[in-house]
């Protein structure tokens, strides 16, 4: 998978640019708030049809314009692709590929494999479930359209069932038969989706290990727990049992939506336990094995996005993760830093092609 070309137009500080980029390694430097960041993020709008660091489309339209336009021409499998990310205030995105306008966002989920490793990664581990659900539900939708069309199903009787709940409190009636059949419909995608993450985890848990190994030199034991409900019984009888709960709190409070990701360190978790260097190389093995993982899957190499990494990790751990595009298995690269002498350095040592990008 690679990118060939992007263009932006009226994206976060960008009015209008054109870039043309090297099939292995492209750096972006400059200093801070010159929107090396936002070239990143562009890159990624294109594969998931939003921006990683700001989801809220009107917020990534330049002040004073009405639009964004981010257009990329792609190489993939030996056949070029053409996908164009567009919005207008007040209105709806429209994601194209080769100028066929997509139905639903969902479809395009996966065509362009990508991972990106950013200090906003660290979120997953200081925030709360729902961030690492999202992690984990982000990478086993890139791969599985099934999963991610249950997921979507699934979180819409939700939002269904909780507004029944509210409806009854207000109203201080009830009705059981409606609420029987959510009950059926969130327990039979809600049981789907823990398969799935169960499956998804034994797969990936090895992948991890293997990358965490390589990065620390084998030093510390480390550990994903996935956690649910639905360990302590069907999620049809978990509903039933907690429906007093429910109908105090007009919330539904057990299904896969209350699923948490705990990572672990010597059996330990390490958001409590972990140094700041032992997070860092937690994140970065966790990012690493997700590109494996979407390898496998996509049987193409995703692209990877380097973000400030510079500013996060000693020079000798990012040239090491740098030196990884020398095998084959990686694809292409996307760096930004402050830096360019040092960029350029550490880049050199990789022997291979790269493009320097200076923005001011």
């Amino acid at each position: 998978m690679i990118l060939t070309s992007l263009s932006l137009v009226n994206y976060k500080n960008f009015e209008a640019e054109n870039f043309t980029f090297d099939h292995k390694i492209n750096c972006f430097v400059g200093n801070n708030g010159v929107g090396k960041t936002n070239v990143l993020d562009a890159i990624y709008h294109l594969s998931f049809g939003k921006s990683y660091f700001n989801p809220i489309t009107s917020q990534n339209i330049k002040h004073d314009a009405d639009f964004f336009v981010i257009d990329g021409d792609y190489f993939k499998k030996n056949k070029k692709e053409r996908v164009i990310v567009s919005a207008k205030r007040n209105l709806k995105k429209v994601i194209k590929r080769n100028g066929k306008v997509y139905e639903k966002f969902s479809e395009h989920v996966g065509f362009i494999p990508l991972v990106i490793i950013s200090p906003a990664d660290r979120d997953l581990i200081t925030e709360g479930s729902d961030t690492r659900r999202k992690f984990m539900d982000g990478v086993i939708s890139q791969g599985d359209q099934k999963y991610l069309q249950t997921l979507i199903n699934y979180n819409k009787v939700l939002l269904q069932r909780n507004a029944l709940l509210k409806y009854f409190a207000l109203n201080n009636t009830n009705n059981e038969d409606t609420l029987a059949i959510y009950n059926q419909q969130l327990s039979e995608f809600g049981t789907s989706i823990y398969q799935k993450r169960l499956d998804f985890i034994a797969q990936f848990s090895p992948i991890f290990n293997k990358r965490h190994q390589s990065i620390t030199n084998a030093k510390e034991e480390v550990k994903l727990v996935y956690k649910s409900q639905l360990e302590e019984g069907v999620l049809a009888q978990l509903l039933k049992e907690n429906i007093g709960k429910d109908r105090a709190s007009q919330y539904t409070n057990v299904g896969t939506h209350k699923d948490d990701l705990v990572f672990e360190i010597s059996d330990f978790p390490i958001k409590k336990f972990g140094s700041q260097g032992q997070q860092k190389s937690y994140l970065i093995a966790l990012k690493l094995a997700q590109f494996d993982f979407l390898k496998q899957l996509s049987k193409v190499n995703p692209i990877l996005l380097l973000d400030d990494i510079f500013d996060k990790l000693d020079e000798n751990r990012v040239e090491q993760i740098i030196t990884l595009v020398q095998n084959e298995n990686f694809g292409q690269l996307f760096i930004t830093d402050t830096h360019a002498g040092r960029t350029e350095d550490i880049v050199k040592k990789v022997h291979q092609s790269y493009k320097m990008f200076p923005l001011s």
